[in-house]
């Protein structure tokens, strides 16, 4: 079996607060080859990292990031909701998260809000020293995908997609063939999947015959990305990075 990326979603988020830097640097320690961030930008234009449209959640202050500036959401507790050992960790910004990434490994920059963000991601990227391959651009947003395809070229963009069936309603997911269409149309390197049965060899050679990368996202059950192996996908996102590096290594149960 080819050995599977592991992604440390908004970095080792079950152990520590998520998009914050014991996160990111907990991925790192635990063995995550890469780092998933998620990022808005502030009323003062810059690149935080941040998962949700208001900082409720996280910091408790319920108001959208992109009406708070920099010097507001500094001083908020974004560590306090996960664990009091976590008391007192800032929100931080995006300069922090990239000059953290280790030589040979990655970071996967989620892009929460508009295109608007792109020329910012631009300058920091540039700013950060880091060469362009460590630094992959994900979103579920046509309009962003485009902006950074354009704007920021030297850089690799996925086009982020949910595959799960809905548990009501006559919508359907894409079919692999229909992601290559869109991937294809946007331009990008990759697809980025909600995991899935439905994602089989199959269906992942259809989006490689295409020459794009095949990713999945979140999985913290072992069987479930173990399946994932099995079909062939290149890097599974995880809250769980070193668990999941541990129990994948585990023979097989017959």
């Amino acid at each position: 079996m080819r050995r599977v990326e592991i992604v440390a979603h908004r970095g080792a988020s079950h152990d520590a607060p998520e998009n914050t830097m014991p996160a990111v640097l907990l991925g790192w320690e635990q063995g995550a080859d890469l780092v998933e961030i998620d990022v808005y930008l502030s009323k003062d234009r810059e690149v935080v990292l941040l998962h949700d449209k208001t900082t409720k959640r996280t910091t408790g202050v319920d108001r959208p990031v992109a009406e708070q500036t920099w010097a507001e959401l500094s001083t908020q507790d974004a560590g306090a909701w996960k664990s009091p050992k976590y008391a007192g960790t800032k929100i931080p910004r995006l300069a922090e998260a990239l000059a953290s990434i280790p030589q040979g490994k990655r970071m996967l920059v989620e892009v929460k809000c508009g295109p608007e963000i792109v020329p910012y991601l631009k300058e920091e990227f540039a700013k950060s020293g880091q060469p362009p391959e460590a630094i992959v651009v994900i979103c579920f947003q046509a309009a962003v995908c485009q902006a950074v395809r354009e704007q920021i070229p030297e850089h690799r963009v996925y086009y982020l997609a949910d595959i799960k069936k809905p548990k009501s309603g006559d919508k359907t997911p894409p079919t692999a063939e229909e992601l290559v269409q869109t991937a294809r149309r946007l331009g990008v390197h990759g697809v980025d999947l909600s995991a899935t049965t439905d994602i089989d060899r199959k269906f992942v050679e259809t989006i490689r015959q295409a020459g794009l990368e095949m990713h999945v996202w979140t999985v913290d059950d072992p069987e479930l990305a173990r399946a994932m192996c099995e079909a062939g996908v290149d890097s599974i996102t995880t809250n769980r990075p070193a668990f999941l590096r541990a129990e994948l290594a585990k023979p097989a149960a017959k």
